[in-house]
C-alpha cells in the first residue's frame, strides 16, 4: 500500500478516535512492562483488574525480584498462562536489578534480553514508557487488520512490523497501534466486521472488495 494512502488512513483514524492511547494502567515503566507481559492472550480490561491489586502488593522492582513464585502465580492466575508469566516477571525483575542497575533499559537490544520481553512488549515499553519510537507494536489486532486493510500480506509479526515501518511515518509509530486496536475493537470485529460504518472502508482492501460485491448483487 502506498504511503500516501496510509497517511490518509491515519488522519481519518486520528479524527475518529481522537485520544486513542494505551489501555493498560501503570504508574512507572516497570509496571508498564509487567502489565504488557500479562496482556499476552489476555484482555487489557482483565489485566487492569489484576494489576490494581498487584501494584499495591509489589511496590518496587525488588519486591518482584523477591516474590514467592507460587504466591505470584496465584496473584496473576486469571490472566492465563500464569506459570510462564510469573516466572518471566520475577526473572526480569532480577535481571533489571542485576544487569541494568534497577532501571528498565531504553534500547530494543537490551529490552529483548529480558525474560518474556519480545519486540511487541519492548516497543510498548519504549513508546509509552519512554516516548522512544524505534518500531511498531504488533499485536493480534494489528496482525489481523494489517492483512485485511492491505498494509501487509505477511502473517509473521516481525515481517508485518517491517512492512508497516516502511509505509507508516515514524512520528506515528507509537499511536498507529492504538488506532488500529481501537478500530479492531469497535468496528472491524473479527467475526462480525461492521464494514458499513467503517471510517476507512473506501481505503481498505476488504472494504472496497465488499463494496464491489454489493454493487454486483444489486
Amino acid at each position: 500500500m502506498e504511503q500516501s494512502k496510509v497517511k490518509k488512513i491515519i488522519k481519518i483514524l486520528n479524527t475518529e478516535y481522537k485520544g486513542a492511547d494505551i489501555a493498560l494502567e501503570f504508574s512507572n515503566v516497570f509496571e508498564l512492562m509487567v502489565a504488557t507481559i500479562l496482556s499476552a492472550q489476555c484482555t487489557d480490561k482483565q489485566v487492569n483488574s489484576v494489576t490494581k491489586n498487584l501494584f499495591k502488593k509489589y511496590k518496587t522492582i525488588r519486591d518482584y525480584a523477591n516474590a514467592d513464585l507460587k504466591e505470584f502465580e496465584k496473584d496473576i492466575k486469571s490472566t492465563g498462562f500464569y506459570r510462564n508469566k510469573a516466572k518471566n516477571i520475577i526473572a526480569t525483575a532480577n535481571m533489571v536489578l542485576n544487569n541494568f542497575g534497577g532501571v528498565v533499559p531504553k534500547t530494543m537490544e537490551e529490552l529483548t534480553t529480558l525474560k518474556g520481553v519480545a519486540r511487541k512488549t519492548a516497543n510498548i515499553v519504549l513508546g509509552s514508557g519512554y516516548g522512544i519510537n524505534v518500531g511498531i507494536a504488533v499485536d493480534t489486532h494489528v496482525i489481523r487488520l494489517s492483512n485485511l486493510i492491505g498494509f501487509s500480506k505477511n502473517s509473521d509479526p516481525k515481517k508485518i512490523e517491517q512492512d508497516l515501518m516502511k509505509i507508516v511515518p515514524q512520528k506515528d509509530w507509537r499511536n498507529f497501534s492504538f488506532l488500529i486496536q481501537t478500530l479492531g475493537r469497535r468496528v472491524c470485529i473479527a467475526r462480525r466486521p461492521k464494514c458499513g460504518i467503517c471510517p476507512i472502508r473506501e481505503l481498505c482492501e476488504r472494504g472496497t472488495t465488499a463494496e464491489k460485491l454489493k454493487s454486483l448483487e444489486q
